[in-house]
């Protein structure tokens, strides 16, 4: 018999948390949310999220609080938090009494730069005897608010936990897999929004289908090459959380990182383009914190290299793509 998850609570009152908020309340009897600010009176009294779903009326099951003693009642705990916040809201937990039971899901997709770490190893600081499992697919927090069909992986080491976790997020329209590749399906997460934005500047440029899909493929080459050489197996990233994610994100008008590509493109600056969006799109962060990992491993990354020069060496995205496009020569499996 599985695990059964009844008292979940998610950290993170942005979109991504208040779109696992509405899947998940459909297979509990009460969803609480922890977050600040004006939210939390508007989730409460007015069933909604104004700021980033405005369209999406929630469920009274889904109640929201600034209280972060809450997490000493809940039996799972979601990070949806951005990857900055990560480490100081896992150190904020662990001063709670919180049972070593009690799985943590991270649902943030990057790496630490200051220290190369992953989000679920970041979680295990702060909780070293805790299960610590990862979602990651190509999940959009507007389309699973409105209940859209949908896949996603749950990566758990302990395969009773994981299975617990999978019938939680699982419904009719929301289709959910287990993997015990924890660094791959981390690592997928966080390398395709660095593809997202290429993928929207060559879109912003008007380089056409053909540049974008070549674009596409090699990313994720590049992704399968790098993911392994970290600690990722090769075929994790075949699968949801590596091609499916890298897909959606590389072309969804959803996706905030090709926004931030579309922008550049369009000759705005990466403050300007960030401020645009009025939300985090992790793949600016992560393309430091990435570009850096490579490098410490000697990774050849062509395409992170490229966005790495428009977002912080000042290449104007048109040269940036013609090197790209531009490099010698090689076998196609190398």
């Amino acid at each position: 018999m599985n695990l059964s998850y009844q008292k979940p609570l998610i950290i993170g009152c942005g979109s991504w948390g208040t779109g696992l908020a509405t899947l998940i309340s459909q297979n509990t009897t009460q969803v609480t949310m922890l977050g600040r600010g004006e939210v939390i009176d508007q989730i409460n009294n007015d069933h909604r999220n104004s700021r980033y779903l405005p369209d999406v009326s929630l469920s009274k099951n889904i109640v929201a609080t600034l209280d972060f003693q809450c997490a000493e009642e809940a039996d799972v705990v979601l990070f949806a938090v951005p990857t900055s916040a990560i480490r100081e809201t896992a150190e904020n937990l662990s001063l709670f009494n919180i049972p070593v039971s009690t799985p943590f899901i991270s649902c943030a997709k990057g790496i630490e730069k200051t220290s190369g770490k992953r989000m679920s190893e970041i979680i295990s600081d702060s909780f070293p005897d805790n299960p610590v499992a990862v979602l990651s697919g190509p999940n959009h927090a507007e389309e699973i608010a409105l209940q859209l069909p949908a896949a996603a992986t749950i990566a758990c080491a302990q395969q009773e936990v994981g299975e617990g976790l999978r019938d939680l997020f699982s419904t009719e329209r929301f289709r959910a897999y287990t993997n015990e590749d924890i660094a791959g399906v981390e690592l997928g997460g966080a390398l395709k929004n660095i593809f997202a934005i290429a993928a929207g500047v060559a879109t912003g440029l008007k380089l056409g289908d053909n540049a974008i899909a070549a674009l596409v493929t090699r990313s994720l080459a590049e992704m399968t090459r790098l993911g392994v050489a970290l600690g990722g197996d090769v075929a994790t990233f075949s699968g949801l959380s590596g091609l499916g994610d890298l897909v959606t994100t590389c072309f969804s008008a959803h996706s905030r990182n090709h926004r931030v590509g579309l922008a550049l493109a369009a000759g705005k600056t990466l403050d300007e383009a960030v401020a645009e969006l009025g939300m985090v799109a992790e793949g600016v962060k992560n393309t430091q914190s990435i570009h850096e990992a490579a490098r410490k491993i000697g990774a050849r990354t062509p395409i992170i290299d490229v966005v790495y020069g428009m977002l912080y060496e000042n290449v104007p995205p048109p040269v940036a793509l013609d090197r790209l496009f531009g490099q010698a020569p090689r076998n196609e499996h190398e």
